[in-house]
């Protein structure tokens, strides 16, 4: 691409992206900005704004995903969809979600001025929220646009102030979706350009990672009940000691992960001990186990032999343990002819590119299921992310800003 409109495309994404981040910003220049609150409604009004003034047709569905179109000149029943979500975590950074969605814009908007309209629509939409940093929920904005939400899986949701979730959505002027919508059938393929959130492409000096597929997440509580007695008085031969099975546990489970090896990950990011007092033996511990891979399969047989040396453990150890699964979610590949288009585009463009997994879960893996998808990475600077601290440099967004252009010309143009 010319180096002068690589820059007017540059500063047209680092402006709105700017403007954007007004929107929730905290002291620290990062962004909150969560489900249904004031701050969210005020920016999706302004993008719709701005979209409106960039000749988009703009619309809100009933939930509050908001969509920005340009229709085709043939196909118009059928739609390229690029975009993320609009919410954040709480201070989080400029670029998590709303990258994609600004992409999107200026991408659309340097094509049709360079080619004219696309014979099929192309649609920009902001999705009302992913990262459930307010209401115990994930995924409302997409889950939606694939018919994938009852409406018993919200109601009863509360957010640390009491607020329903019926009642946060139903103030800003949203609702359920009516009984005759269907998911929508004219979506022909969905693109989500996002920040890695890991340092492997900065690592490894890539601009551009080729997301082949989302990783599945299953999550554990694992439960261990000893016995809590004097600290003193209880001879070491005698104890019940919970807190040394669960470190047994923890060590067994970590070192079984790195044999198991890459992709595969697991984490133990919670411990309750009870009564976590230091002059008594602990008599009771919660541990939890997040463990991810782009095989389920794979990841199910590391399950299995965790779960065998829990149950060695408790019962060298006379403790009685419980394996509680509260997450099971599927690894979700990405479509494969939407990859090998982008490997084209890169290696034409001297890009260089990384076919790598995600260990995040994005929009991106909601819509997979049921329409082609790709999803694009750009680097993430030390790879921080859900922090103010997130960064990108403007160039290598850039890199992912041409791909998404190149990439709706090819299936748009």
């Amino acid at each position: 691409m010319d180096e002068s409109k690589r820059n007017v495309m540059k500063n047209k994404v680092i402006n709105l992206i700017d403007e954007l981040s007004e929107y929730g910003k905290t002291e620290n220049d990062g962004v909150t900005r969560t489900l249904f609150s004031d701050i969210w409604m005020e920016t999706q009004s302004f993008l719709e704004s701005d979209l409106t003034k960039k000749g988009f047709t703009t619309m809100f569905d009933e939930v509050g995903n908001l969509y920005g179109t340009v229709r085709g000149t043939q196909d118009t029943d059928e739609t390229i969809m690029i975009g993320s979500h609009i919410d954040t975590v709480v201070n989080g950074g400029k670029l998590d979600g709303q990258l994609g969605i600004v992409a999107g814009i200026v991408a659309i908007e340097e094509l049709i001025e360079e080619f004219g309209l696309p014979k099929k629509n192309l649609e920009v939409v902001s999705m009302a929220e992913e990262e459930g940093s307010r209401f115990p929920f994930t995924f409302w904005g997409s889950k939606n646009i694939v018919g994938r939400v009852a409406e018993e899986e919200v109601k009863g949701l509360v957010d640390q102030d009491g607020v329903s979730f019926i009642e946060a959505m139903t103030d800003k002027g949203f609702g359920f979706r009516n009984n005759n919508s269907l998911a929508r059938s004219d979506i022909k393929a969905y693109i989500e350009l996002h920040i890695e959130q890991g340092g492997v492409l900065e690592k490894e000096e890539k601009s551009i990672g080729l997301v082949n597929g989302i990783v599945g997440q299953k999550r554990f509580l694992i439960e261990i009940d000893g016995e809590a007695n004097h600290a003193g008085t209880t001879p070491m031969g005698y104890r019940k000691d919970s807190l040394h099975g669960a470190s047994k546990m923890i060590d067994s489970i970590i070192e079984l992960g790195k044999e198991f090896g890459d992709p595969l990950v697991v984490t133990i990011g919670r411990l309750d001990v009870t009564p976590n007092t230091s002059n008594v033996v602990p008599g009771k511990v919660i541990f939890s186990v997040d463990t991810r891979h782009t095989n389920n399969e794979i990841v199910n047989e590391f399950i299995s032999k965790f779960s065998e040396l829990i149950e060695s453990i408790s019962r060298d150890m006379d403790l009685n343990t419980k394996v509680n699964q509260y997450m099971d979610g599927y690894p979700v590949p990405m479509d494969e002819q939407l990859i090998t288009h982008m490997e084209k585009i890169c290696i034409s463009k001297g890009m260089d590119y990384k076919i790598m997994h995600s260990g995040a879960g994005h929009d991106a893996q909601i819509f997979a299921p049921k329409v082609p998808t790709a999803l694009i990475f750009v680097p993430s600077r030390k790879g921080i992310s859900h922090s103010y601290l997130e960064f990108t440099n403007p160039d290598d967004y850039m890199s992912g800003v041409e791909l998404l252009k190149e990439l709706l010309y090819e299936i748009a143009y």
